[in-house]
């Protein structure tokens, strides 16, 4: 595709006067132009549209958006934020630059930054980006582990690392299944762990925040820390910091921080190896219940949780916790609650209803007791070590 015609300005303004139509009607149209087809200005305006919400920062003129596989796979601007957070150094290296999000934002503070894409229009969509916005990279069009075999040639005495590498396995087969674990994904960072190794001190991979994370450290060395991002509530990362450590006895344990991005929540950090020595108190509910956000549920901090806040947990399968007091910068949702009974509820009365290791579903809660959805109180059905409970929020 010449990418030059879609950032000509006739057709820049006719995407800007056309960003909120009908884009089905659209598609229907003639094109307006001889040289670019309609489908590809839906392209560019379904691109436009997705950045908006999602990296606002390419919502201007000039720039190229891919096909939407590569918008869906391309992190958001404030998880890139996030992880670029005090990187810094000399030389920055994207062995799996896609559609560059991560590494516009991770090698800003880097003098000399190199990207590596197999895919010759998304490489060539990443450095018209660039140049639009005003920075500089080495752009190469290459499958990752032909230019590390290249660059494990050309090394030679006075080679100087790479400050950081990043990547960003593919997790999905050629039938666009997802696959979790690391000898499916690719590249296979068990088998290239060691190559990178020799060209880096300090790795930083994205994985998929369904990955395990017992297993991760159990089958990769030196993951100094792990950090589960959710935006909003919602998982979306899970990133591992592997650094070079020369010697391995006295390695440090993974620490493993929780991240609730675009909310008020404070981050939650615990070594690993620490939750599994740290124990819950059991208690009915009682004045406040604490519901952790799930970056920490993914994390696995059932116990830790309770014990750095002083909460006693309701169940060993229920992940609330409860106080008779209010804690400030709890990561996680606080609700003032009451214990009630079924005989208290009324028919059409509305809440937000919750279900935990309690045996009916919301759907099902609202139907036995003729609940609607809605409303400024939440009803909790869950259980404790003591039996069911319906708790009310005030």
């Amino acid at each position: 595709m010449d990418f030059s015609k879609l950032i000509s300005s006739d057709i820049q303004n006719y995407i800007n006067q056309n960003i909120n139509s009908d884009l089905n009607k659209l598609l229907l149209k003639k094109s307006p132009f001889s040289d670019v087809t309609m489908q590809e200005i839906v392209q560019q305006i379904k691109g436009r549209k997705t950045a908006e919400k999602k990296f606002p920062f390419l919502t201007k003129e000039g720039i190229i958006f891919p096909p939407n596989l590569n918008l869906e796979q391309a992190s958001s601007q404030s998880t890139a934020e996030y992880k670029a957070q005090n990187l810094t150094g000399k030389s920055f290296l994207d062995l799996t630059c896609g559609f560059g999000i991560d590494a516009y934002f991770l090698s800003k503070n880097f003098d000399e930054v190199t990207l590596i894409e197999q895919n010759s229009e998304l490489i060539s969509i990443v450095e018209n980006n660039w140049k639009t916005l005003g920075r500089k990279a080495h752009f190469i069009n290459k499958n990752l582990e032909e230019f590390l075999e290249n660059l494990r040639q050309a090394q030679i005495d006075n080679f100087n690392k790479f400050d950081v590498v990043y990547l960003d396995p593919a997790r999905r087969d050629q039938q666009n299944k997802k696959k979790f674990l690391l000898e499916d994904l690719s590249p296979n960072l068990l088998e290239i762990q060691e190559k990178l190794h020799s060209i880096t001190d300090k790795i930083i991979v994205k994985l998929s925040p369904l990955i395990d994370i017992s297993y991760l450290i159990s089958e990769l060395k030196n993951i100094t820390e792990i950090q589960i991002i959710a935006v909003r509530n919602e998982v979306k990362e899970l990133v591992l910091i592997i650094e070079n450590n020369q010697s391995t006895d006295n390695q440090q344990p993974t620490t493993i921080k929780c991240i609730n991005l675009e909310s008020n929540e404070p981050e939650f950090s615990f070594n690993f190896n620490d939750e599994k020595s740290a124990k819950s108190e059991f208690s009915e509910s009682s004045k406040f219940l604490f519901i952790p956000n799930n970056s920490i549920l993914k994390a696995g901090a059932f116990n830790i949780i309770s014990e750095k806040f002083g909460l006693k947990k309701l169940h060993p399968n229920t992940h609330f916790y409860t106080s008779e007091h209010n804690i400030e910068n709890f990561p996680g949702r606080v609700l003032q609650i009451e214990k009630i009974e079924a005989k208290d509820l009324k028919k059409g009365e509305k809440y937000n209803i919750v279900s935990k290791n309690y045996p009916l579903k919301p759907e099902e809660i609202k139907k036995k007791y003729k609940l609607n959805d809605g409303g400024n109180h939440y009803l909790i059905f869950t259980q404790s070590v003591y039996g069911k409970e319906i708790l009310r929020s005030q």
